[in-house]
């Protein structure tokens, strides 16, 4: 008996130009009507707003677990405190990488943000001696592999990296993680994690999608995740989402 879904978005309920299909918003309410829950699991910050509308689901996850949300209403909070990212940050600043902290919706960066994604205009170039305040995540953008080994080295222990398939190295805290968030938004609805069916593309995805009852990954996945999961559906570009829950969830409630 399945009474949850979760999604991720990037790849995977969303196509490449990070649009939804009326079909797959079609599938996501008639999934709903069954009773069935329906949240998104994310590494984005705020930027998932402008991509989705967070009222067509019953819960979020943003930032790769570092915040979880009911009606917009945060029931999981695990951000990084300042006095440990800034230090490191610094360090790796010295070293020419390049760095972000994403505190509330700003990237506060050693770069121009904007010139690697052109739709994120809140951002603030910074050496981060005076910022402040709790960040939900950190990001490295990795030009060569020494570049993760020399993050590994100093990296605090309160914090793992994740580094997803666009070389972008994900810094969280420990706790910060997708299934986290996800299995406390299923205790508020008194759903178990073998209720949970979940659907991804990436790294990030995976502890998410083994700690779920049952896992689909996007036929555009990487092969680390397509055989680590129960079924592999069709691509985000031909929603795969939705033509896999139309076919195996909504057709068998008839």
């Amino acid at each position: 008996m399945i009474k949850m879904v979760v999604t991720d978005l990037d790849e995977t309920l969303l196509k490449s130009d990070k649009t939804i299909s009326k079909y797959t918003i079609d599938i996501i309410n008639k999934v709903k009507n069954q009773g069935i829950k329906f949240i998104f699991a994310t590494a984005r910050g705020g930027s998932a707003g402008n991509l989705i509308p967070s009222e067509l689901f019953d819960g979020y996850v943003l930032m790769n677990g570092a915040k979880a949300y009911i009606d917009n209403r945060i029931i999981y909070d695990k951000t990084i405190p300042a006095n440990v990212y800034s230090i490191f940050l610094r360090n790796l600043s010295r070293h020419s990488l390049k760095v972000a902290a994403e505190i509330n919706g700003v990237h506060y960066a050693n770069f121009n943000v904007k010139e690697k994604w052109n739709y994120i205009d809140n951002f603030v170039i910074t050496d981060y001696m005076d910022v402040s305040g709790g960040a939900d995540k950190l990001y490295a953008i990795i030009e060569n592999l020494n570049q993760v080994d020399l993050i590994n080295s100093i990296l605090p222990d309160e914090l793992y990296l994740n580094l997803s398939r666009d070389n972008l190295a994900m810094i969280m805290h420990k706790e910060a993680k997708k299934i986290n968030g996800v299995l406390q938004i299923a205790r508020e609805f008194n759903i178990s994690k073998n209720e949970i069916i979940a659907f991804g593309d990436d790294t990030n995805d995976k502890e998410m999608l083994l700690g779920c009852g049952l896992s689909v990954a996007m036929g555009n996945a990487i092969e680390d995740i397509k055989i680590s999961t129960d079924y592999i559906c069709d691509i985000n570009d031909n929603d795969g989402v939705a033509k896999w829950l139309d076919e195996n969830i909504l057709w068998r409630n008839l």
